[in-house]
């Protein structure tokens, strides 16, 4: 049986996608085919392999079907060959601590965890628009869920990471997690991936190609437009009928690819407003104080309109 030996555990929209192709290209390493298997701690209706046999499959908003069983999870590493490093990052699992710790603890007790923060204002903006171009989650306005939906939106209480953070040093020895600041990936990646490669022991000398991000942040020009293309709609099926008589099928994705992309904009196209991001600091004021205290590290500058008024 084979199961990782490293888990990125944190946090979503803070440059994950990116490390995950990094550490793709290091040869020592070997990452699961699934980006986020979502195995540790976030599926809480695992089952035995009997009982998933017999279950209807789940999946989740992108179409993936969900990884609920021991044997599932197991699977996604049956390609390792002899690489040192094997891994998985599963972003969601800082956000559900109490349940990933324990699943940690049950099936991978020696992994080293890692965990790569973001500042949560910025974080939340990033999460929104994400919402806003695949029309699922909460899609009020940033300053609106603060408002009316603090205890219940995921978008905000994802950029809660005190307590987490906080359980996982507690839970696992010292020289078991790495924190790591999104931004200092996005200043030299290079150099951050020099310390992670060193962290999971392998040889740190590797330079990944790391000129290009994996994801942007996009908004759709028309949401009208975008509804049409991304949601089940009449005349969407009909197109599709049509198509499905002289087109394959990879030729439609393409089509519908292309057509996304077209009419697709900057994040400038939708910017955070200045009340807003007042709202989030606001709102994330004491969790970051916290956290800066634990870990020791200035995180003044996720307090901009604060500090820049002081």
């Amino acid at each position: 049986m084979t199961l990782p030996n490293f888990l990125i555990f944190g946090v979503q929209k803070a440059g994950t996608t990116s490390v995950y192709t990094y550490l793709s290209q290091q040869p020592q390493v070997y990452m699961s085919p699934v980006k986020e298997p979502g195995f540790m701690g976030c599926e809480t209706s695992k089952m035995s392999a009997a009982a998933a046999a017999k279950a209807v499959p789940q999946f989740t908003p992108g179409g993936r079907k969900r990884i609920l069983t021991l044997a599932d999870y197991e699977s996604l590493f049956d390609g390792v060959s002899g690489e040192v490093a094997i891994g998985e990052i599963s972003p969601n699992s800082l956000f559900c601590y109490p349940d990933a710790v324990a699943d940690i603890k049950t099936y991978v007790p020696d992994a080293k965890l890692i965990a790569i923060l973001r500042n949560p204002v910025e974080r939340a903006y990033s999460d929104y628009l994400m919402n806003v171009r695949e029309i699922r989650g909460n899609l009020k306005p940033l300053g609106e869920q603060v408002k009316t939906s603090a205890t219940t939106s995921h978008t905000l209480l994802k950029g809660l990471y005190y307590e987490g953070i906080k359980h996982f040093l507690t839970s696992f020895e010292p020289n078991q997690v790495k924190i790591f600041l999104y931004d200092d990936l996005c200043r030299d990646s290079s150099g951050l991936m020099r310390e992670l490669y060193d962290f999971i022991g392998v040889d740190n000398g590797f330079e990944p190609d790391t000129a290009q991000r994996s994801q942007t942040a996009q908004v759709p020009k028309n949401q009208s437009i975008n509804q049409l293309l991304r949601t089940d709609n009449p005349l969407r099926t009909a197109a599709a009928n049509l198509l499905r008589t002289v087109v394959s099928e990879q030729q439609r994705q393409k089509l519908r690819s292309y057509l996304i992309k077209a009419n697709s904009a900057g994040k400038g196209k939708m910017p955070l407003l200045e009340e807003d991001r007042r709202l989030l600091e606001d709102y994330y004021r004491e969790d970051i104080l916290r956290l800066q205290d634990l870990l020791k590290w200035d995180l003044s500058s996720w307090l901009q309109i604060r500090s820049a008024a002081a």
